[in-house]
């Protein structure tokens, strides 16, 4: 498989689970504090939207990359 080929296939699916999941989840570790043998930190947790447009922007781009190697 190519690089073309794998990039299109990557598209494809980045975009498939942006418009079925609408976006992801990740926790960013905020706040640490060391109070003697005490250790506190805070777990924030974030959520980033993929925009509908951005999920169908990458179907489009994956297939169009796909239609095109194979014409080459």
């Amino acid at each position: 498989m190519n690089a073309q080929k794998f990039i299109a296939v990557l598209l494809l699916v980045a975009g498939a689970l942006g418009l079925g999941y609408g976006g992801f989840s990740y926790t960013k570790e905020t706040h640490e504090a060391d109070l003697g043998p005490i250790q506190l930190s805070v777990d924030e947790k974030k959520y980033v939207n993929v925009p509908i447009w951005a999920g169908i922007g990458m179907i489009t781009v994956g297939g169009l990359l796909l239609v095109m190697g194979r014409k080459a």
